[in-house]
């Protein structure tokens, strides 16, 4: 075979073989899942639900919400740790991980997850009714202190859920006998608010957000805020530290998280819409709006954020006897 004939045929060959070979996917083909542990209807949804909106439009492909129910948050948590490491499913984790297993619920930490961002936080509070006698969180501690009969009574979810242990961890910081409250256990914050507002009981140590509308009516009084710096929400509303000198915080927050070891190209564009849809207006106006805290940490920080409130909370656990 001569020259004349190799060359035609060497470059029909790279041609057939430059059109054979396939390209390479960009992330993502195809609709991504986000898991959501909690039920229809409730905060974690509607985070959940505007930001998988706005997600959608930042990748330019559906992000279908998902609710998986179920085991106080054990189902839904262990859908998004155990799926498939591809990119194509994320979810919203809840404070809620760093309680189950410390409750025996699960064995699923922080650790089994890839946390992407943090994108809200509600911190705790505390608030008593309108017509109660204490105006700031001082004279309701000394109240507590100097009544070994517990006549201050608290509610706002259930035993040993997050509100509950909140005051725990108020009560062990300032040395008093974690019994010296007795808690009543109730459906959620509103409930825990309505009792108070009847006089079934006397605080709610529950999110200021959870209570905005009862104190915008003025039938509730916040007497601290269990964060960092006051509220901009509340900006009349001291610190727990400021209140008391304690130095317990706590906030319920929410993190975009995923399965561990995803492809770094996902996990970039992942992160990159993820921030730029908590930076969004829509996403902004939706907060504020329905009084969801707004908190920005980026995976590391986030990550960090998790871990420490594990650590707390085990703590409080194990001393309240409720740790197994």
């Amino acid at each position: 075979m001569d020259r004349r004939t190799v060359l035609p045929l060497l470059a029909a060959t790279l041609t057939l073989g430059h059109w054979a070979a396939p390209a390479l996917a960009e992330y993502p083909e195809r609709p991504i899942e986000m898991i959501v542990p909690w039920g229809a209807g409730g905060g974690t949804d509607a985070v959940g639900r505007i930001f998988g909106q706005i997600l959608q439009e930042e990748l330019g492909k559906p992000v279908n919400v998902v609710n998986r129910t179920g085991g106080s948050g054990v189902v839904g948590h262990s859908a998004i740790a155990k799926a498939k490491p591809d990119g194509y499913t994320i979810g919203v984790m809840t404070i809620e991980i760093d309680m189950m297993h410390w409750q025996g619920l699960t064995d699923l930490t922080y650790k089994d997850f890839d946390i992407l961002a943090l994108v809200n936080a509600d911190p705790g509070g505390i608030m008593v009714s309108a017509d109660a006698p204490w105006k700031d969180a001082a004279a309701l501690r000394d109240t507590i202190k100097a009544d070994p009969a517990g006549t201050v009574k608290a509610s706002g979810t259930g035993q040993g859920g997050i509100w509950h242990l909140n005051l725990l961890g108020w009560l062990m910081s300032e040395g008093i006998p974690v019994e010296a409250v007795p808690f009543v256990p109730s459906q959620g914050a509103a409930a825990g608010l309505t009792d108070m507002v009847a006089g079934g009981v006397q605080m709610v140590p529950s999110s200021l957000a959870e209570g905005r509308s009862l104190i915008d009516a003025t039938r509730v009084r916040a007497l601290a805020s269990m964060s960092d710096e006051r509220q901009a929400m509340f900006p009349d509303v001291p610190t727990l530290k400021e209140a008391t000198g304690s130095d317990w915080k706590l906030s319920v927050w929410r993190a975009i998280a995923a399965p561990k070891d995803m492809p770094p190209e996902a996990r970039e564009k992942l992160t990159a819409a993820i921030e730029k849809a908590y930076n969004s207006e829509s996403y902004q106006n939706f907060m504020k709006e329905r009084g969801f805290g707004l908190r920005w940490a980026a995976s590391e920080e986030a990550t960090a954020l998790v871990a420490a409130d594990d650590a707390s909370l085990g703590e409080v656990m194990k001393k309240a006897g409720l740790a197994k």
